[in-house]
C-alpha cells in the first residue's frame, strides 16, 4: 500500500463550492494526466474549496480501479492543500470499500459516497452498501442522493439513521430535484449534517431552502462565475440577491445542460470553448453531433452575448 502522498492531510470543508470535475481523456483513451493536473488548479485558483474526482460528470462508472487511483493520485498531487474528495462508487461493496481505503491512504480529505452501480433495491441493502463504504475509514463522508441516476432515493429519516450510526458521516449531496428535500432534512438533522446541492439550476432555491454548499457541473468551463453565484446567494442582502437573480439567470439555460442524459458531453463541450479542454468522452458516449451540438452551442452563444458586466472572469 502506498504512504499518503499529501504531508497533512487537508480533512474537507463543505462550505464553498466543489467542482465534480470532467475526466480528460487523450485521443487514444487513456487519461489526460497534464490536463487534469491544469483543470483542478484552474477550479483551485478561482475560489473552488475541494475537488471531486470520479463522479458521474467524471464519467466514473466508465474508468477501471487503477484509473480511479491514477486519477485520485493525481488530484492530490495538482493541488495540495486542498481536499479531494473522490466519488466511491463500485459494482460491489468490497471494490467501494477497497477504493474507499486506498482514497485515503492517498491522502484524500474526505469521500463522496454513492449507491452501487446498476444494482437498485430497498434499504436494507442499499444502507448496508454505503453504511459499509462510510465505516471503512476514519474520513468525513458526504452521502451522494441521486434517485434520478442511480434509481435509490435515500428518505429523511434513512439519512438520519446513517447520521446516527456514523460520526464521520458530515454531509449530504442533495440532488433529488426538490428544495424541499432540504427542508425536510433539515427539519429533521438540523446542523447535523451539512447539505450540499447536487443540481445546478437548483442552487439558488437550495441555499434558500438552507442548503450551505454546492457540488456543481458546470463550475468546469465557467468556475470564477459559480463562485460568485453561491456567495452572492449565501449572503441573502437585498442587493445580493439582485445580483444572484441576474446572474441566475443568465446561467440557467448552461445550468440546465448539466440535468440531462448527456450532461457530460454537453459540459465538456463547454469547457473546450472556455479552457481548451478536450471535448473527448468515453463510449458508450459519443461527442454531440446534431440537434444535441446544435442546443449546445446556440446556449454557449447566448451566454456569451448576455453575460452581465459585472460576472467575474476566470483566471486563465
Amino acid at each position: 500500500m502506498k504512504k499518503s502522498l499529501a504531508k497533512k492531510t487537508v480533512r474537507a470543508n463543505w462550505t464553498g463550492v466543489i467542482p465534480a470535475i470532467t475526466t480528460p481523456f487523450k485521443k487514444d483513451g487513456s487519461l489526460d494526466v497534464n490536463e487534469i493536473t491544469r483543470q483542478c488548479r484552474w477550479m483551485v485558483a478561482s475560489g473552488a474549496i475541494g475537488i471531486v474526482p470520479c463522479g458521474s460528470l467524471g464519467e466514473g462508472a466508465t474508468l477501471t480501479f487503477d484509473e480511479k487511483i491514477e486519477l485520485i493520485e493525481t488530484c492530490v498531487k495538482a493541488v495540495p492543500g486542498t481536499p479531494i474528495i473522490p466519488g466511491i462508487a463500485a459494482l460491489s461493496t468490497e471494490e467501494a470499500v477497497d477504493l474507499a481505503m486506498i482514497s485515503e491512504m492517498l491522502g484524500c480529505g474526505g469521500l463522496m459516497v454513492l449507491p452501487p452501480y446498476v444494482y437498485s433495491t430497498d434499504w436494507r441493502e442499499m444502507g448496508a452498501h454505503v453504511s459499509a463504504v462510510i465505516g471503512a475509514t476514519k474520513l468525513p463522508c458526504m452521502l451522494y442522493n441521486n434517485p434520478p441516476a442511480y434509481k435509490t432515493d435515500f428518505l429523511p429519516e434513512q439519512v438520519s439513521a446513517l447520521a446516527d450510526k456514523h460520526k464521520n458521516l458530515e454531509a449530504i449531496k442533495e440532488s433529488s430535484g426538490d428544495a424541499r428535500r432540504v427542508t425536510a432534512l433539515n427539519n429533521l438533522l438540523g446542523k447535523r449534517l451539512t447539505i450540499l446541492v447536487g443540481m445546478d439550476d437548483c442552487i439558488l432555491e437550495g441555499v434558500a431552502a438552507g442548503a450551505r454548499g454546492w457540488i456543481a457541473g458546470l463550475v468546469n468551463a465557467y468556475p470564477a462565475e459559480s463562485v460568485q453565484l453561491y456567495e452572492l446567494a449565501m449572503k441573502g442582502d437585498k442587493a445580493s440577491k439582485a445580483k444572484a437573480d441576474t446572474l441566475y439567470k443568465w446561467f440557467l439555460p448552461m445550468l440546465r445542460l448539466d440535468t440531462v442524459p448527456k450532461f457530460v458531453q454537453h459540459i465538456k463541450w463547454i469547457q473546450n470553448k472556455t479552457h481548451g479542454s478536450s471535448a473527448t468522452v468515453r463510449a458508450p458516449r459519443l461527442e454531440l453531433s446534431g440537434a444535441d451540438l446544435a442546443l449546445c452551442a446556440q446556449t454557449y452563444k447566448d451566454a456569451q452575448k448576455l453575460r452581465p458586466a459585472f460576472a467575474r472572469k476566470s483566471p486563465r
